[in-house]
């Protein structure tokens, strides 16, 4: 199985965290996220634990909220210790709402509006991850205004090609995030950030994209922020005490995916990240790092419910299921691979086109997989690994309720979010 919380029984029915996926679906019904709550608490102690053996005390990984944003995850994100990163107020309320620190949440966002501004000041948001020139001289006016000092992290954009999907690489040059060091923007930021009286410029962010495996990738981008930083030093006099290095380690989402050490690949940067300071003679800096993938993408699964099976001859198969690109727009905006498993039947495979319910052609979960030949309609099918980006991501479109996210624990499964009812769907119309 792709991951060991996956597994079947005597009886070739599947399981996820221990649990019948079968019994679950007769419970909840389908569409259904279920979420392992024990694989996102190990993961989370996984990266605390990292820091805490490799970098310096104040160093921590901050969740990235935007794989998955919903009031229990931040719960469990205070239980184990962790910072969170938000990139809208949405997010900010819902991890203020289950009682998150305020002051452990950094807020991300390329363009914020004055309105978002002032929610995170007044609200005493820890940090701003501040993206343009034009963010933070609102922030410097807003936070006047309220006559509050502001710790900042700067984005900068380090001009790193992390060879990932296209469309989550956010690192390079060119891209819409941040000040390039390349041109010179960075520090032009930077020398702009010290001169406002309300602003405490804390450090430096950088993210260099999703779904990161090649082992260099931080490093290199180390060997670009680092000597920003010393560089920072010789032009203004301020030495910078932090360093964010964003998030992006891969996971597995087929069997032909290589696995990622995290904790090796932790003590492998920081070894590097040491080394660096030492030969620039840089005081080493706190590092901040913010997974979110590799903390819930293999905590997740969806399961459907099979409404019609297609057969062109000379053609190709088509499995459809009760969802689709509403509850899982991933593979419909850049292809993104899946595992996908028959909940109970095994024997004589057929390859097939798993399809959503949308009305549009491109709505496709996952195409080229094999399923039991006698797959029909009732059947339930699960796609694994969907813990990020699947109910972060979703919609109502064609007026589609999301599904509800159900959280397994060993000490008793509960309704994370519930189901979206019809008349929740028609609370906003007039």
């Amino acid at each position: 199985m792709l991951s060991d919380n996956i597994s079947r029984d005597e009886n070739y029915l599947l399981h996820f965290a221990g649990q019948s996926v079968t019994a679950l679906a007769e419970e909840y019904g389908t569409p259904l996220y279920l979420m392992d709550e024990q694989r996102i608490r190990g993961n989370m102690r996984m990266y605390t634990k990292a820091f805490a053996e490799n970098f310096l005390p104040g160093s921590r990984p901050l969740f990235a909220s935007k794989a998955a944003s919903f009031k229990a995850i931040y719960r469990i994100a205070k239980d184990e210790g962790m910072g969170v990163d938000c990139v809208s107020c949405g997010e900010i309320a819902t991890a203020l709402a289950a009682d998150f620190p305020a002051g452990d949440i950094y807020f991300h966002g390329n363009c914020k509006t004055d309105a978002d501004i002032r929610y995170a000041v007044e609200r005493g948001v820890g940090c701003f991850v501040v993206d343009n020139a034009d963010e933070l001289l609102a922030l410097e006016r807003i936070a006047a205004g309220l006559g509050v000092k502001q710790r900042v992290l700067l984005r900068l954009s380090p001009g790193i090609d992390p060879h990932t999907y296209a469309e989550v690489s956010t690192g390079m040059v060119d891209s819409k995030f941040g000040a390039a060091v390349e041109t010179g923007q960075a520090m032009e930021l930077l020398k702009l950030s010290l001169a406002q009286p309300h602003l405490l410029t804390e450090g430096v962010h950088c993210h260099v994209g999703s779904q990161v495996f090649d082992e260099d990738v931080y490093e290199r981008t180390i060997d670009i922020m680092l000597p920003f930083m010393a560089q920072v030093r010789k032009e203004t006099g301020v030495t910078l005490p932090v360093l964010n290095m964003g998030g992006g380690y891969g996971v597995r989402y087929r069997e032909s995916d290589k696995s990622v050490d995290i904790p090796g690949r932790i003590a492998a940067v920081a070894e590097h990240f040491r080394a660096l300071c030492a030969e620039l003679d840089f005081p080493e800096p706190k590092m901040l790092m913010e997974p979110g993938r590799s903390i819930v993408a293999d905590a997740g699964m969806t399961v459907y419910t099979v409404g019609a099976v297609k057969h062109i001859p000379g053609y190709k198969s088509y499995v459809i299921v009760d969802g689709g690109m509403g509850d899982n727009p991933r593979y419909a905006l850049y292809k993104a691979p899946y595992t996908v498993y028959h909940a109970g039947k095994g024997g004589v495979m057929m390859l097939c086109d798993l399809a959503g319910r949308c009305c549009e052609s491109g709505d496709m979960l996952q195409p080229k997989i094999t399923l039991p030949a006698d797959t029909c309609r009732g059947d339930l099918v699960c796609v694994a690994t969907t813990g990020a980006y699947n109910y972060s991501m979703a919609s109502n479109y064609n007026r589609l309720g999301r599904p509800p996210v159900v959280m397994l624990s060993d000490k008793g499964n509960y309704v994370a979010v519930k189901r979206e009812s019809i008349d929740e769907l028609l609370g906003l119309d007039n």
